[in-house]
């Protein structure tokens, strides 16, 4: 009997992260849950352990924190039976790029951008080297979409999609799966943390329903899973084009609208 691979979930305690590991505690994967509040990751830890009959370790850190994050790392890099690491953990923040504070705006990039890369860097060699494991990258369909009005938040997430488009491009020829998961706007504490309520937005997706598309993708080994993306031609349509526009662009050559005039 194969041993299912143990998962990595960050921002664990609650919303996604929460419903990630209540779903792979079905499926009969071993946790390692990682966030906070230390007492939010005990009792769900707790409920899972009895319900499916899993191990479950939970890890307190503010990956906001250099010290906190490394022993995340550490763990990633050194517990061979980690496979599958989720990279969940995320904020977003309210008002206008001006109104917001130079040390939240770094904040919100630390977590959102300097952690997962952190987190994803660490057990990429080790997955790469055994042949198999997956690396899940929560994003948001922000990253597409500047006229949003959440530049930093937007600019974190287009950060997570670049990244893993770029990664499953380098490591799934060693076996290694990476995902990116875009959701739009989803039921979680991420909204009254960023001083948004959440009654003020329309058409509000269930965080169990993202989970469970997003799974869908996951199953399927898409590299990028948008669940409330309602054609998923036009997201083809969009990377042909990207790879259209790739194909104009002459190292050596200035293009003719910027020559000046003899």
């Amino acid at each position: 009997m194969t041993t299912l691979p143990t998962v990595l979930i960050t921002g664990a305690s609650t919303g996604i992260g929460a419903i990630y590991a209540e779903r792979f505690a079905q499926r009969g994967h071993d946790l390692v849950l990682v966030a906070r509040d230390h007492g939010r990751l005990q009792t769900l830890a707790n409920r899972l352990r009895s319900e499916h009959n899993v191990a479950i370790d939970v890890l307190q850190a503010d990956l906001t924190q250099l010290g906190d994050l490394a022993r995340v790392e550490a763990r990633l890099r050194d517990d061979a039976s980690i496979g599958i690491l989720i990279n969940n953990a995320g904020a977003a923040q309210a008002g206008s790029f001006i109104e917001q504070s130079t040390d939240s705006i770094a904040h919100l990039v630390a977590l959102n951008t300097t952690a997962l890369v952190r987190l994803a860097s660490a057990i990429a060699p080790r997955l790469a080297k055994s042949g198999g494991g997956a690396i899940i990258n929560i994003g948001s369909v922000v990253g597409l979409a500047p006229e949003f009005g959440m530049s930093v938040y937007g600019a974190t997430k287009a950060f997570v999609l670049f990244l893993s488009q770029g990664l499953s491009l380098e490591l799934s020829p060693q076996g290694v799966y990476v995902q990116a998961v875009l959701p739009a706007a989803t039921r979680t504490e991420i909204w009254d943390r960023a001083g948004i309520d959440i009654n003020t937005l329309s058409d509000i997706m269930e965080a169990g329903d993202l989970v469970d598309a997003a799974l869908v993708g996951f199953d399927r080994r898409e590299p990028v899973t948008i669940p409330p993306l309602q054609e998923g031609e036009r997201w083809n349509a969009l990377q042909a084009a990207r790879q259209g526009l790739l194909s104009q662009i002459k190292q050596s050559v200035v293009a003719q609208r910027y020559q000046a005039p003899v």
